[in-house]
């Protein structure tokens, strides 16, 4: 089929001359390779949040020391930080879906191998330690990976309908993954979460086999000039384009402050509104049902445009400052369903920014510039809001954060506008 047929298919999907009507939310899913891979992320997702579900229980019952429940997810998000950016230059380099394949079959062996050590009884602390880290490792070279595969599954003008799909599904697996895993542990043993994980990644290996390569709309390579020279050459364009690097500027503040939040919501929710772990479990379920609810209206609006990114930005750096003053669980919970909604608004449009704006042989390097500032930062950020918090109090460490979240706003917008200006000073003189 030609890449002219499958847009054909997209336009049935709502492209056409109804883009408005509720059709077009879906719209990306009626390319055939997209689908494939949106269908298999939707499995693999879920297994994944049901295997981070399980790494906590299990960390809990091999030892009690919160400091081993902090050093795990430690380790399994310093490969992040360490690794995104050489990972994004061999995205560069090699084709993507190919990659994909041994990075995911890599993660379906560690989800086995941490499955059968508890199956044996065999597992101990330093085993989750070390397959922890293996797991981000992987995921360091695969976030982006995935990311910047979905421009070559789609035309162009469904770039943001695809990105906004793919944030709704990992949203919805955010949501079922440790309900399920709650079900699984208790009915058929804590192994069954890492095996039943090990097994989600059939679908994916299945559908990233069964795509047709000649509908794909591939990326030139990099080439093969030394790898530093790439990552400088990736960092390079983000900072000297001026859209890319106000998106870079408002992750840099709100991925290493304002997602950080929910490290403190089991102590908010201990301490500040004094409920216990269902209504921990209802705070933590609020704010994914905001984020598919503003996925599936990005989904439908199918833009990215730079208004959307900054509200999504403002939006959610003051609920996270309203988070941080209520006093009232039911209040609480209407601000972490909007901040699902603000939150998700400002990422998925971040995001397919990023796509857009990236020159197809670079987009790998941007990707992981965007997974290093989304999650690379996670130990920094989380590390620092303990901290604050143990000196001023939970409430004033989530106000101190929402207001660096907002430092990172009035920088993106001061860029903005001292770029508008510069560029309306250049007319002039011309």
């Amino acid at each position: 089929m030609s890449q002219g047929r499958g847009r054909g298919i997209a336009a049935l999907w709502g492209r056409g001359e109804k883009a408005g009507d509720l059709a077009s939310t879906f719209a990306a899913l009626g390319v055939r390779n997209y689908r494939l891979y949106w269908l298999g992320q939707a499995v693999s997702l879920t297994g994944t949040w049901m295997q981070n579900t399980a790494q906590g229980w299990l960390v809990t019952t091999l030892t009690p020391s919160p400091v081993a429940l902090g050093t795990a997810v430690m380790l399994q998000f310093l490969p992040i930080g360490l690794f995104s950016l050489p990972a994004g230059v061999l995205v560069d380099r090699l084709p993507k879906k190919r990659l994909l394949l041994g990075l995911q079959a890599a993660a379906m062996a560690q989800a086995t191998a941490i499955g059968v050590l508890v199956a044996t009884d065999s597992v101990r602390l330093w085993h989750v330690y070390l397959l922890a880290f293996v797991l981000g490792t992987i995921n360091a070279f695969s976030n982006p990976a995935r990311q910047s595969l979905i421009p070559e599954l789609v035309q162009r003008e469904l770039v943001p309908n695809a990105v906004a799909l793919y944030s709704a599904v990992f949203n919805l697996a955010r949501v079922l993954g440790p309900a399920v895993a709650g079900v699984a542990i208790a009915t058929v043993g804590l192994e069954s979460a890492f095996l039943l994980n090990a097994a989600s990644f059939g679908p994916v290996l299945a559908g990233l086999l069964l795509m047709r390569d000649q509908e794909m709309y591939p990326a030139h390579s990099a080439g093969r000039t030394p790898l530093l020279a790439q990552v400088g050459e990736g960092l390079a364009y983000a900072f000297r384009t001026p859209a890319v690097f106000r998106v870079v500027i408002l992750m840099a503040f709100i991925g290493t402050f304002g997602y950080n939040y929910r490290t403190m919501l089991p102590l908010l929710a201990r301490q500040v509104l004094h409920v216990g772990s269902q209504g921990f479990g209802l705070m933590d379920a609020a704010v994914g049902l905001g984020a598919i609810v503003a996925a599936l209206v990005v989904a439908y609006r199918q833009r990215a445009g730079e208004g959307q990114l900054l509200a999504g930005a403002v939006g959610f750096s003051a609920l996270l400052a309203l988070l941080g003053l209520s006093h009232w669980y039911g209040t609480s919970l209407l601000v972490l369903v909007a901040m699902g909604m603000a939150g998700i608004t400002f990422t998925t449009t971040a995001n397919a920014r990023l796509q857009l704006l990236s020159p197809p042989e670079m987009r790998g390097r941007i990707m992981s510039l965007y997974t290093l500032l989304f999650a690379g930062t996670t130990p920094v950020g989380s590390m620092t809001l303990g901290m604050v918090a143990d000196r001023a109090g939970v409430q004033g460490a989530v106000l101190l954060f929402a207001a660096l979240c907002g430092v990172g706003v009035i920088l993106a917008v001061a860029h903005r506008l001292a770029n508008r200006q510069a560029a309306s000073a250049l007319g002039d003189a011309s």
